[in-house]
């Protein structure tokens, strides 16, 4: 499996007149009324959402789950900033997933696939900002892998210079390790798809500032009438990473095109695209340029000819351009400000429309030359949408149905909450021949791409079965719990069930380092626990079934009581302890710090 670690800017936009034949905003598409939009969009108490809404959570660092097509919001998934409210940052496994920093710029999440289709094992999701790549378990929505800084790579869309990165995932485990890196001229880059049937050994990205300008972009990167689209063979440089060619940097095989033939082209593209997609058969390939009226499709089949028979007009750091006129079927006028294009099951494409705040729905064929006559449909947006995402809209078999605008403006059309404003997100329905808008909800900063998947896909657990927890230092009983002295380390297995710990009182050394292993004995859904200690900046929360390990320095000698910080019971405030800090003759108080400092 390939991804490309990417992310979404915005550069400047320029007016256009809208091109002649395209449907004014609002043709072929309508508002709901209140009560038909109620109707449509009410999940009664006690049952749920037919799907699962991931949203990139941006400079928060995490990932939002919503439900559709109620747009509530039913969880934060913590991934790269710590979260007091599920403790994660706090123990010492997601301590060390984060290896120090505390925030990332969660940008493009991915469902895994099998066959082109989601399988519900895992979803990956990139840092923008400090160049890692996390795997989300969805079978209990956690973060259990953050790989990274990978190597060679910084700055933000692959500038300055770029690379590719091939990154292995176990089959099996879903472990991520890191595979190989195409050096790329020092354009910026944009997100990336992967092929099926025709196209299954490429992956295609969009490729803007070929200018390779620096400074006032908005100014020098808009020189050129076209940019470029990138397409990129993985198969055939995993074969010749193997095979030992290219040359090791920072411990990464990284290829250089020019020396491996057939591993990239490079087709025109209008100015400033931002992204490419892949038909749910894998035939076309659409790309939109954000300074241009319209979007281009590309047929793969024409792609492999143009290649076959070295259909060039030149170069750029030796990577072939391919002929824009040979690959390229149809020029569809979408609107102003086409970026991201989605797919549903009727033969519909989706694109958004970032400058005219709209998104435009099209006949993906037959190209027969009238391509004006392919849009349908134009459903307006607020404000000035980036990524839109339908129900399996990137996979071989998309569901359709719905279809949500992520914008990234809102303009004050909720309640004031001050000069900082949150996102606008929009749910539409596309089934039919038109749209219609139906719903509208509000996130923190800041989506930028997001997946839709069927909930009946997604299995996940409801607590950890104890067969299943193979920490060596979990207890399944209170009278397992222990504290052990070595030296001035002190270690303790601790358990939690309804309402107490064992044990509940912990005695120790002014300057001692404490180990705590909590293990929630419930086996019932819902019945969390958590570990909070006063004056300790210490916060666990712990499923059932599952342990949890946390590190300190007993610093500040005193009493600090500890409690469970999730509610479980009638008894929930009678579940604490206390952790007693003895004074160390001639030791001297300084803040409580963690084991490791």
């Amino acid at each position: 499996m390939l991804r490309r670690i990417v992310a979404i800017g915005v550069a400047a936009g320029m007016v256009a007149c809208a091109p002649s034949g395209a449907p004014q905003p609002g043709q072929g598409s309508r508002l709901a009324d209140a009560r038909e939009a109620a109707q449509r969009t009410f999940v009664p108490p006690g049952q749920q959402d037919e799907f699962y809404l991931f949203y990139s959570g941006g400079h928060s660092g995490q990932v939002y789950v919503a439900g559709v097509p109620s747009m509530r919001h039913i969880a934060t998934i913590p991934v790269f900033a710590p979260y007091a409210a599920t403790g994660y940052g706090f123990d010492e496994e997601s301590r060390k997933m984060l290896g120090g920093y505390t925030w990332g710029d969660v940008h493009h999440p991915a469902i895994s696939k099998t066959a082109g289709d989601y399988d519900g094992r895992w979803m990956f999701v990139n840092d923008n900002a400090n160049n890692r790549l996390a795997r989300i378990d969805l079978r209990d929505f956690k973060t259990r892998q953050i790989l990274g800084p990978i190597p060679n790579s910084s700055g933000n869309h692959g500038s300055y210079k770029g690379v590719l990165s091939g990154i292995k995932i176990d089959s099996a485990t879903g472990e991520m390790t890191m595979g190989w890196q195409i050096v790329t001229p020092p354009f910026d880059w944009d997100l990336a798809a992967t092929g099926r049937e025709i196209s299954r050994d490429w992956v295609v990205w969009s490729s803007y500032n070929t200018e390779r300008a620096t400074g006032r972009l908005e100014v020098t990167a808009s020189q050129r009438e076209r940019d470029y689209i990138t397409f990129g063979h993985w198969r055939r440089a995993a074969a010749a990473a193997a095979a030992g060619k290219g040359k090791i940097v920072g411990g990464v095989r990284v290829l250089e095109p020019r020396e491996v033939s057939g591993m990239m082209y490079l087709v025109p593209l209008a100015k400033s695209p931002h992204g490419a997609d892949i038909s749910p058969d894998g035939r076309y390939v659409v790309g939109g340029g954000k300074l241009a009226p319209y979007v281009t499709v590309y047929e793969f089949e024409k792609f492999l000819q143009a290649v076959q028979a070295n259909d060039t007009i030149g170069s750029e750091d030796g990577i072939p351009v391919l002929r824009y006129e040979s690959i390229k079927v149809a020029e569809v006028p979408v609107g102003l400000g086409p970026l991201h294009t989605q797919f549903d099951d009727q033969g519909y494409a989706y694109t958004s429309l970032f400058v005219e705040s709209a998104v435009a729905k099209w006949k993906l064929g037959p190209f027969t030359g009238n391509d004006s006559a392919l849009v349908v449909a134009k459903m307006p947006v607020h404000f000035s949408v980036g990524h839109i995402v339908a129900a399996h809209g990137d996979t071989r078999h998309p569901v359709g149905r719905y279809l949500i605008s992520m914008n990234k403006l809102s303009k004050g059309r909720h309640l004031k909450v001050g000069p900082s404003q949150p996102e606008s997100s929009q749910l539409i329905d596309i089934t039919g021949e038109g749209m219609t808008m139906l719903y509208e909800a509000y996130t923190e900063p800041e989506p930028h791409f997001a997946q839709l998947v069927r909930a009946d896909l997604l299995k996940p657990i409801e607590g950890y079965p104890k067969a299943e927890n193979r920490d060596p230092n979990a207890i399944w009983a209170a009278a397992d719990a222990r504290v052990t002295r070595r030296g001035n380390v002190v270690e303790v297995k601790m358990y939690a069930m309804r309402s107490y710990f064992s044990p509940g009182e912990l005695e120790v050394q002014q300057g001692d380092s404490v180990i705590v292993h909590l293990t929630n004995g419930e086996q019932e859904r819902d019945m969390l626990h958590g570990f909070g200690v006063a004056g300790y900046n210490i916060n666990l929360v712990v499923d059932p079934g599952e342990t949890k390990t946390v590190a300190f320095r007993a610093s500040t000698p005193g009493v600090w009581p500890f409690y469970c910080t999730n509610f479980c019971s009638a008894m929930h405030q009678e579940m604490q302890g206390y952790f007693l800090v003895k004074p160390r003759a001639g030791a001297t108080a300084s803040a409580a710090e963690p084991a490791g400092n």
